[in-house]
């Protein structure tokens, strides 16, 4: 169980124990049921991702175009020593927020995640603007995927028009989250499995196609460190400034990469043995971190030259577009092997996309909760689908069409502009949400060495992705103020996100007007009884094979 003891200015904390019964796996508790919610009298979301959906949707979830796709600009734009390091700043910042959600969430992994939390520690103004700048993200985000996806299979087919991709990838999309969190999460597990794989084969072939093993036996080394060179001279700017730019101009890139790794936080509400499984995904993150991003990037900067003609989407017209994964494998001399991994590239850009409309859905699902959406968001069926707000946020998925008058790529870059920046605001909420929920224990004397999960960088860990987020978020748009650089569409796509969040917030503020919450008024016991009640011990694994499955996932 879990209870707060009598506190004192040297002790005091937070004692878990998990739900003890004959039973390791009590269905009753596991499963839930279609019970009401006293306080919005419609059915409640029912915990139906398993430990190994969470695992999976942690690691590769969101894994999608940013990755595959995006990077084809940052690596033109940066180099490969100026993408290297632009994904590595990028994953430090993503690091220190999960780390920073992970200790909030896994004490209190209630529906609506980091956004509910926001109203408990900081106000509810500051709750709003940070729930609809999150929708907003996510929303975005759900077009994004699909224009890149035709992109993707434009590789195959150029004269297809882009609207036949994006219709069938989105009524897939539809079908899969109107099936419920059971049916999402087994579509993760199996998708986010392969692009796990996916992704670590890259890894390895790019080694060794670099050491010569390809079929030309070429071996390639460090050459495009040395030609076209290790940085990029921005917009031609000699010296170290023009190569500083090109470095900068990477992390918009990646911040579409990494954001939505703290998806974990939205779907704790529909997470079983929350306290278990959440602690456990966070942990995974650094893994990810390293392994996918920083090794993927390494690859394409070693296999692509930044001067490759094909990196250009801006100007892709069409579905005139690749992957620089499969540009590295034409360059290699591998004919068929580019179009496999195109295919998984594919249902990357697939699975990212059913992520973005599972998490833009349970959003609007709790901003309803709290009463800053219609109360209609909240109808919920009997097997806990909040299905108006699937189907309301799945109607933004017909901005994936612009792609076929503008150009996907086009599109696919105003897209990833307006989530990055949005993606940068919410990691912004969150260190200021955590530095509350930090301020809010020491206050009421509770020992964050009791918690779930906890993390000795903190409070400096928040305090660096506070700062660092807001600093990129303002900056994103600065190649539209170089001489002869003024792009309407990018001011416009990198700016409005920023300007968002602070307009909701002082329009809230003026409508609730209530304080910031004090230290000691925080509220860390609501929901705790209910949360117990879905903690069981894991059955011990019979043989040696179940181990190691219970230690991956």
């Amino acid at each position: 169980m879990i209870e707060k003891t009598e506190q004192s200015s040297t002790n005091g904390g937070l004692h878990i124990k998990p739900h003890e019964s004959e039973s390791p796996h009590p269905e009753s508790l596991r499963q839930g049921g279609p019970a009401i919610d006293p306080l919005t009298g419609e059915y409640r979301l029912v915990r139906k991702l398993k430990n190994r959906h969470i695992a999976m949707i942690s690691i590769g979830g969101v894994i999608g175009t940013g990755l595959f796709l995006g990077t084809a600009n940052a690596l033109r734009s940066g180099g490969p020593v100026g993408l290297l390091l632009g994904y590595t700043m990028i994953g430090s910042i993503c690091y220190c927020v999960m780390i920073s959600v992970g200790e909030m969430i896994s004490l209190l992994p209630i529906p609506g995640g980091h956004i509910k939390l926001a109203e408990r520690f900081v106000d509810p103004a500051f709750s709003f603007a940070m729930g609809w700048n999150y929708w907003y993200n996510w929303i975005i985000l759900l077009p994004a995927e699909l224009s890149a996806a035709s992109i993707l299979i434009g590789f195959w087919n150029k004269e297809i028009n882009p609207a036949a991709w994006v219709t069938i990838c989105m009524v897939v999309v539809i079908c899969i989250n109107m099936l419920g969190a059971g049916a999402y999460g087994e579509a993760e597990f199996v998708f986010a499995s392969i692009k796990v794989i996916t992704i670590t084969g890259l890894i390895i072939l790019g080694i060794v196609l670099d050491l010569g093993g390809g079929p030309t036996h070429d071996r390639v080394g460090f050459r495009y460190w040395k030609d076209p060179g290790p940085f990029v001279q921005f917009n031609n700017i000699a010296g170290a400034k023009g190569r500083f730019l090109g470095f900068c101009s990477v992390l918009t890139q990646a911040a579409f990469s990494f954001v939505g790794t703290e998806i974990v936080a939205i779907a704790a509400g529909e997470a079983k043995n929350p306290r278990r499984n959440l602690p456990k995904a966070i942990k995974r993150v650094s893994v990810r971190i390293l392994l996918f991003y920083i090794l993927g990037t390494s690859v394409i900067g070693l296999l692509v030259p930044s001067n490759d003609a094909r990196l250009n989407l801006k100007e892709t017209k069409g579905t005139a577009a690749a992957s620089p994964f499969v540009i590295a494998l034409e360059r290699a001399g591998i004919k068929s092997l580019p179009s496999i991994i195109n295919a998984c590239l594919i249902t990357s850009a697939s699975s990212a996309a059913s992520s973005d409309l599972y998490t833009s859905s349970r959003v609007l699902y709790g901003l309803a909760a709290v009463g800053n959406a219609p109360r209609i968001f909240l109808k919920t069926s009997r097997n806990g689908l909040p299905y108006i707000s699937v189907l309301f946020s799945s109607l933004f998925a017909l901005l994936g069409y612009m792609g076929t008058q503008e150009g996907a790529g086009r599109v696919f870059g105003w897209f990833a502009n307006m989530t990055a920046v949005a993606g940068l605001m919410a990691w912004f909420g969150i260190g200021v949400t955590y530095l509350r929920f930090y301020k809010g224990l020491n206050a009421q004397g509770i020992d964050r060495s009791s918690l779930p999960f906890s993390s000795n960088l903190q409070p400096y860990a928040a305090w660096y992705a506070l700062v660092t987020c807001l600093l990129i978020s303002v900056l994103s748009g600065w190649e539209v103020f170089l001489r002869g650089g003024w792009a309407t569409d990018t001011f416009i796509t990198n700016y409005l996100p920023l300007v968002l969040f602070p307009v909701l917030y002082a329009g809230a503020k003026l409508y609730y007007r209530e304080p910031i919450k004090k230290p000691h008024e925080m509220d860390f016991v609501t929901n705790i009884k209910e949360i117990e009640a879905e903690m069981y011990n894991d059955a011990p694994p019979r043989n040696k094979l179940e181990a190691f499955w219970q230690w991956m996932m």
